[in-house]
């Protein structure tokens, strides 16, 4: 493998942008539509659910990205025909990416003000609607973000969680064509992460990237390092993502300190391998980076021996990696990025449910001007860590 992909160049030199669209989010309309908009704004990553139709529905708004790649550059975009990375998610155990609100409608009082409706981020709860024909959560807009639970007056609305099957879903999603994994874990399950490695492993030396996305917790560096080892030596590049506070971002600015606190202690623990913000992340955190000088300089090279970390103590890294990041190399945006677009998918939802003779899709770019909307908005965030470089 070499060093030809523009998304690797993006994590080098310091201003690689991953989307995340939701390790459970499964509506498809949404998905192809984020991945259409953040495309053409110069996104370096797409994160999916391992889902073969959302996969599918992200793959299909790729292709739609570069015939669309001259059109966007007359507008003054930055992509260039490159596809980012496809990444799906994959976890070893309970985490609340990996979850869906659920609850009885029929329980609650008709005088309830429903103030899970109106802070649902995800537009998922819906009653009596006329759009939908349903009332409840809707399963595949649902992200598990979970601020619908501790809001709801009469305490009926709970979560259920589900976890990967490695055996069924790595040969499933893996013969996809994806481009990268990420693996959400936490501190103590190195049991269980060496489970489901051992599943994706036959198909490893097919990615690009690997990422291991893990919150905060007691003995956090020192389970970082026993993952690394057992998952080297590893051809790809490899992601630490800090998951500070996870599908918050879109609450308000102070959400990223958690990302940016998270992201220097795993600075601080010299691994091999980049360290890419999220969980929190929102318009506020590039300049949070900045005023902190963590984000990489233009001029600066990796520095460091490149080697093989192949010895249970030795840290060295993999030849494209530097020996241990010195700032942060890129930052994810899950629930800010989303509801930043929000207001062009409902849109665009609209105009499906108003030809009510054939409840068609409505493509994002069979609209131009909703189109170039959404594109412009992404941009905005895009650009604030693209801004580091010059292209």
């Amino acid at each position: 493998m070499t060093d030809l992909f523009a998304p690797l160049q993006s994590l080098k030199q310091g201003h690689w942008f991953k989307l995340i669209c939701g390790a459970s989010y499964q509506h498809l309309p949404a998905v192809r539509s984020l991945t259409l908009a953040y495309t053409l704004a110069g996104a370096d990553c797409i994160d999916v659910a391992a889902d073969p139709a959302v996969i599918a529905a992200a793959q299909a708004a790729l292709q739609v990205a570069k015939d669309l790649a001259r059109d966007a550059q007359e507008r003054g975009f930055d992509y260039k025909g490159n596809s980012p990375f496809l990444m799906v998610s994959l976890n070893d155990g309970e985490d609340p990416h990996f979850r869906k609100a659920e609850f009885n409608y029929t329980q609650c009082p008709t005088d309830c003000p429903r103030p899970c409706e109106r802070i649902c981020p995800a537009q998922a709860i819906v009653f009596n609607s006329i759009k939908e024909e349903f009332s409840g959560v809707i399963a595949q807009k649902c992200y598990g973000c979970g601020r619908c639970i501790p809001v709801c007056p009469y305490d009926i609305i709970y979560t259920s969680s589900y976890m990967s099957t490695p055996g069924a879903i790595a040969p499933l999603v893996m013969s996809t064509g994806v481009d990268a994994v990420e693996i959400h874990t936490k501190v103590g399950r190195l049991a269980e992460f060496e489970q489901l490695w051992q599943a994706i492993l036959p198909w490893v030396d097919r990615l690009k990237l690997v990422a291991i996305s893990c919150p905060d917790g007691e003995g956090m560096t020192d389970y970082l390092k026993a993952l690394y080892n057992l998952i080297t030596p590893l051809k790809s590049a490899l992601i630490w993502q800090t998951d500070g506070r996870p599908m918050s971002g879109d609450i308000g600015d102070g959400t990223t300190l958690a990302a940016v606190k998270l992201g220097q202690k795993v600075l601080a623990a010299k691994l091999p391998g980049y360290v890419q913000l999220a969980g929190g992340t929102n318009s506020y955190t590039v300049a949070k980076l900045k005023a902190m000088a963590l984000l990489k300089e233009v001029e600066e090279e990796d520095t460091g021996t490149r080697g093989r970390g192949d010895t249970e103590n030795s840290f060295t890294a993999s030849p494209r990696l530097p020996v241990s990041a010195s700032s942060i190399a890129g930052i994810a945006y899950g629930s800010y990025a989303r509801v930043l677009l929000s207001p062009i998918l409902e849109q665009l939802e609209n105009k499906e449910v108003s030809n009510t003779n054939f409840k068609t899709t409505v493509h994002l770019e069979e609209d131009e001007e909703l189109l170039w909307q959404a594109v412009e908005l992404a941009h905005s965030l895009v650009s604030q860590i693209k801004s580091q470089q010059e292209y």
